[in-house]
């Protein structure tokens, strides 16, 4: 395998040794070992979360707000509004379904190719079809970006924590579309 045709001598294999054991300690995909345990713990909130009935507010992309109360746990999310409004988003696995009870419409969708999708696995994994695109660390805070592995231009997820260094705690959801459109959700607002 050193020899004089594979082009590899033992000084070249010595030299990326260390290189290459980096690397491998990151465990996850090229992440530095503090964000891989960032991530995990950020994938062991979301696998224990029960949110319920938390007051939030969500700000469309045209600048529009409106909130209402949201229950969230692995694999389910139901967002109740009160406000411009009274309407229903129940999601739950691969699909969800929105209804106007100004207009008496009802819209089914499939999460499959909607950023949402990613935060409704059961038990929800941040690897393999889910990728950690950033995660950005100001003081007290921790944020983390996903996306579908497969299709990362059908949009991004961010999720926004306070971070106590002991606990997390959810505030802020960020979910831009394919049409880098950017919807905001702050929690314990109203």
């Amino acid at each position: 395998m050193t020899g004089k045709g594979s082009g590899l001598t033992r000084r070249t294999i010595m030299l990326l040794a260390p290189a290459f054991l980096a690397a491998c300690a990151t465990g996850q995909g090229g992440r530095t070992a503090p964000q891989a345990s960032d991530t995990a713990r950020v994938e062991a909130w979301l696998r224990a979360a029960k949110l319920e009935n938390v007051p939030f507010t969500q700000t469309w992309p045209n600048g529009t707000t409106g909130g209402g109360v949201l229950t969230y746990h692995p694999g389910y999310l139901h967002l109740n509004y009160n406000v411009p409004h009274k309407m229903d988003l129940e999601a739950s696995g691969a699909h969800a379904v929105f209804k106007d009870s100004q207009t008496g419409s009802e819209t089914r969708m499939g999460l499959a190719h909607h950023p949402l999708g990613v935060l409704m696995g059961n038990p929800i994994t941040l690897s393999g079809p889910v990728t950690v695109t950033d995660i950005q660390k100001p003081a007290g805070i921790l944020q983390i970006s996903l996306t579908r592995t497969e299709n990362p231009s059908q949009g991004l997820v961010t999720l926004i924590f306070r971070d106590t260094g002991q606990a997390l705690d959810l505030y802020e959801l960020r979910i831009l579309d394919e049409r880098q459109r950017t919807l905001f959700i702050r929690l314990g607002a109203m």
